[in-house]
């Protein structure tokens, strides 16, 4: 389950560098704005172990209206399948409402259950005190945390680097950054960019850019360097592929299934 997590940006992620070490070291970034996305669109995967059909995961995105406002909507579902379901059950819904013009998270909803641990929580972002209040609903606890300017929630992170940041402009071995806060604490998010790669899918051939997340290594990973991603290198931006190297065997993500994207989906006719 935690590489649906990592598919649709549900992570925390804990790297080698303090908050101190990253933030010394974080360049200023330029804010672009690409037409990526749009209301209506809609990512499904399936997530296979070996042989076994593991979980599904979708992402969807519409408009809605918050506090009188207009923003778009993301929801990211998450549940295991089969019978990866009789041994350990997923049922996750993450979801985030943020402006049309600039993705920044005003409200972020947590609700899941994972093999019994349940979670139902709720967090309001407060730009001008730059506060973020969080709010249990199950344990009815209320608390308020401090934030910056520039936060994203786990799930905006994925919409934010789509719509604001200039992939294309990468060389190999440069290295992303975004502040991302989750479950009442501030994680800096790291990926590396590898370069241009074609992959063969259940679509074609598509030119994909890779990268490869930093994560914690531990009992699941084999070690940090253990995920890559692969983009598609057109408008859209979509992941198509994830791969996760774990200690036994490798977890592989793939797209199955898209529509309202906000631009052509680019396959390689000829190689």
């Amino acid at each position: 389950m935690r590489l649906i997590s990592f598919l649709l940006c549900l992570i925390p992620i804990n790297f080698c560098l303090s908050q101190q070490e990253f933030y010394e070291n974080k360049t200023e970034k330029q804010l672009y704005n690409f037409n990526a996305f749009k209301s209506g669109e809609k990512l499904e995967y399936r997530l296979n172990y070996g042989f076994f059909n593991a979980s599904y995961a979708s992402l969807t995105l519409k408009d809605e209206v918050l506090d009188g406002k207009k923003v778009l909507r993301a929801t990211s579902i998450g549940r295991t399948t089969g019978l990866a379901r009789l041994f350990f059950k997923v049922d996750d819904i993450y979801e985030t409402f943020f402006p049309k013009e600039k993705v920044k998270p005003v409200k972020s909803i947590r609700d899941i259950y994972e093999g019994g641990y349940e979670r139902e929580a709720e967090t309001i972002y407060d730009y001008k005190n730059n506060k973020a209040l969080f709010y249990d609903k199950l344990k009815n606890i209320k608390k308020e945390f401090d934030i910056h300017p520039d936060i994203q929630d786990i799930i905006s992170t994925f919409y934010y680097l789509r719509k604001h940041f200039d992939i294309s402009s990468l060389k190999p071995n440069d290295l992303i950054y975004v502040d991302i806060f989750f479950d009442k604490e501030i994680y800096p998010f790291k990926m590396m960019f590898l370069g241009i790669e074609r992959i063969k899918t259940k679509f074609g051939i598509v030119e994909c850019m890779k990268l490869r997340p930093y994560m914690e290594s531990g009992r699941v990973f084999r070690d940090n360097e253990g995920i890559k991603i692969w983009v598609t290198n057109d408008d859209n931006r979509v992941p198509i592929k994830v791969k996760a190297d774990l200690r036994v065997g490798s977890i592989v993500a793939n797209l199955v299934s898209f529509r309202g994207l906000a631009n052509p989906f680019r396959i390689v006719v000829n190689e």
